[in-house]
């Protein structure tokens, strides 16, 4: 029995013991992740010009207000009439305002934002930044009846008619848009993107470097709702529009230091598309854009099925009081892809940032415009977006 215990005993001493020695070696396997990624941050740049703070960890409060704007043109014609008309739709949702905390080790971390604003749609951003590359990632969904409407009707070459209002559609238009962009800074010893960006390191002198980027973007715009039946009529039957971009682009940052910590970041990157594919959606409606004096009432009742009227007509011309929207169907009738020629986007930043002690505040602006034509139809987004930022070294 004493021999029974003493083992009991040196068995307990042993996985008393034993816990410690994990969490030493836990602990001691943390320390070396630590001093490689701070080794790694310093030995990458050059300590005049960027200067890579003791204080490894930060915390920041951010304000961000982001921004969407997307121009829909397309044409109609009657060459019969040697006439077409050119209108536009403008959709501006409103602006998206949050406020987050980023919690992070150097160029490292996450965050958690809140939507200040209703009706702004979804949203969702990723983002990180190095010595010499930088990612981000954002995403956006959202639906419009709220919009800008313009339109001009010509004959014979000649302007004689336009229109210009606001108001909102019978059924919403629904836009998603999804943006990945990462760049390679080629002098990333003197200049860095993340000293004005996100305040993991602070630009010590003025310096500027060549940057190699690449960008995939793809959107989607969806007015293939049956109310919406005049605008799909008018765009050729197209209900439904995908967009798929991948860009490469050359461009060029800037760092200006007018004092101690305080930094001020320009850049702009022209992209070319290498990659730019389109699928359309064609849609069919059981009425016709017609909106003459005379509307036969004999047409009886539609069948789905039949996809005709009771007295076997296809189309039923729309009545001018708009009471048609009651009873239109809708229906695909084709896909069809095509790849586009080449298009020229643009990426334009600006990050301002100021550095005292152990805090720091910076303001980041960004524009990114892409656009698309296909035949008559031709579709410009322009996503921008600004934050303000307050943070702590720790």
């Amino acid at each position: 029995m004493m021999l029974l215990s003493l083992g009991a005993v040196a068995q307990e001493a042993d996985s008393t013991a034993a816990g410690p020695r994990k969490n030493s070696r836990l602990m001691n396997q943390l320390h070396r992740v630590q001093n490689y990624l701070d080794s790694a941050a310093k030995r990458k740049v050059d300590p005049r010009f960027i200067e890579v703070p003791d204080r490894p960890w930060r915390v920041i409060l951010r304000y961000k207000e982001s921004a969407v704007n997307v121009d829909y043109e397309n044409q109609l014609n009657f060459p019969e009439y040697n006439e077409y008309s050119e209108w536009k739709l403008s959709f501006k949702p409103p602006v998206a305002a949050s406020v987050g905390v980023w919690v992070g080790y150097r160029g490292t971390g996450i965050s958690y934002s809140y939507s200040l604003a209703k009706n702004s749609g979804r949203n969702f951003s990723i983002s990180t930044t190095g010595a010499k590359y930088g990612f981000n990632f954002r995403l956006r969904r959202f639906s419009m009846d709220d919009v800008d409407f313009s339109g001009a009707d010509y004959i014979n070459g000649k302007k004689e008619a336009e229109v210009s209002l606001h108001g909102q559609l019978d059924a919403p238009v629904w836009i998603r848009s999804v943006y990945a962009n990462g760049y390679y800074v080629l002098n990333g010893r003197h200049y860095s993107q993340a000293a004005a960006y996100n305040q993991s390191v602070i630009q010590r002198r003025s310096a500027g470097s060549l940057l190699l980027g690449a960008t995939w973007y793809q959107s989607s715009m969806d007015l293939s709702d049956p109310k919406n039946a005049p605008f799909v009529i008018g765009s050729k039957s197209t209900g439904l529009i995908k967009i798929h971009q991948a860009n490469i682009g050359v461009g060029y940052g800037f760092n200006w230091v007018p004092f101690r910590g305080f930094v001020v970041n320009a850049m702009a990157m022209p992209t070319l598309s290498v990659y730019n594919r389109v699928k359309v959606y064609k849609y069919d409606f059981n009425y016709m854009l017609d909106f003459g004096s005379e509307h036969p009432d004999d047409y009886g009742e539609w069948n789905p099925e039949t996809r005709r009227w009771a007295n076997g007509e296809r189309y039923k011309p729309m009545d001018s009081e708009d009471k048609w929207l009651e009873d239109v169907e809708c229906w695909e009738t084709d896909q069809s892809t095509s790849y586009g020629r080449l298009q020229l986007n643009i990426d334009v930043r600006l990050g301002i940032a100021y550095n005292w002690s152990r805090y720091f505040a910076g303001m980041q602006l960004q524009m990114n415009r892409f656009s698309y034509k296909q035949d008559v139809t031709k579709v410009t987004v322009i996503d921008a977006w600004g934050r303000f930022s307050l943070g702590v070294r720790l």
